[in-house]
């Protein structure tokens, strides 16, 4: 049967999702303690490749095994086996066919700023301190640019490998609670730093040192260095997928 698993993690000590041959990852956690857990070879397909640092609180996988356990509760016994630092909040039975790549799906992510003089040092590991005041209403309309269907490729990083750099973004919000501004982000999919660079751009919007109209152009320029820096990926938080 194929079991679909929905993983929180905090990414803080580990080099991304993906397997690295010199490196521990999420995914080569959840291999070892699965595997041990089956007693057979398990090798999970993840749905989103998080970066190293990055958090999630529904990240999906999925992988087939001959046990007999019922799905639902190979996350019991699983997160017996796990650190405490990635904790699974379901498995389920589903379609032999199911990919989490392949799947029509909605994307949210959240990064997380805390914008205020002096470090907070319990919210070092999951938000992105940045000292100067940010504008929140000039960073929002900045954002509202960048929802539809466009094509981002000045918003993703030079190294990806991509059939094509169109994606649409359905929702994308920024909100300020106190000294605490949340960047939320919807879309059909992302591009390799996608979301980090639009932060870091945003940013760059409610500093003042871009007008938020300047995205349009950045948009069209179809040229990374025409954004703003890499937003720290210890900031961004994937929430979770809904699949259609």
């Amino acid at each position: 049967m194929r079991v679909q698993l929905t993983v929180a993690y905090d990414g803080t000590n580990y080099h991304g999702w993906q397997l690295q041959p010199n490196g521990i990852t999420i995914e080569s956690v959840l291999n070892q303690a699965l595997s041990e857990l089956l007693k057979e070879e398990i090798k999970v397909i993840g749905a989103s490749r998080t970066d190293a640092g990055v958090h999630s609180l529904g990240n999906v996988a999925v992988f087939d095994t001959n046990t007999r356990m019922p799905a639902e509760k190979i996350s019991y016994a699983l997160n017996q086996r796990l650190p405490e630092d990635i904790v699974v909040q379901k498995s389920k039975e589903v379609e032999s066919d199911f990919h989490p790549r392949h799947c029509n799906s909605r994307k949210t992510y959240e990064y997380r700023i805390l914008n205020r003089e002096f470090r907070d040092p319990t919210r070092r590991t999951d938000m992105y301190f940045y000292h100067y005041d940010l504008d929140v209403e000039k960073m929002q309309k900045a954002a509202s640019y960048l929802v539809g269907e466009h094509d981002f490729k000045s918003f993703c990083s030079i190294h990806a490998v991509v059939e094509t750099t169109v994606r649409e973004i359905y929702a994308l919000t920024v909100q300020r609670d106190r000294d605490e501004i949340t960047i939320r982000i919807t879309g059909s999919g992302f591009l390799y730093n996608m979301v980090r660079i639009i932060a870091g751009t945003l940013i760059q919007a409610g500093s003042g040192r871009i007008e938020p109209e300047e995205v349009q152009d950045i948009l069209a320029a179809c040229d990374r260095s025409a954004a703003g820096p890499t937003a720290p990926a210890h900031g961004l938080t994937m929430i979770g997928i809904t699949y259609e």
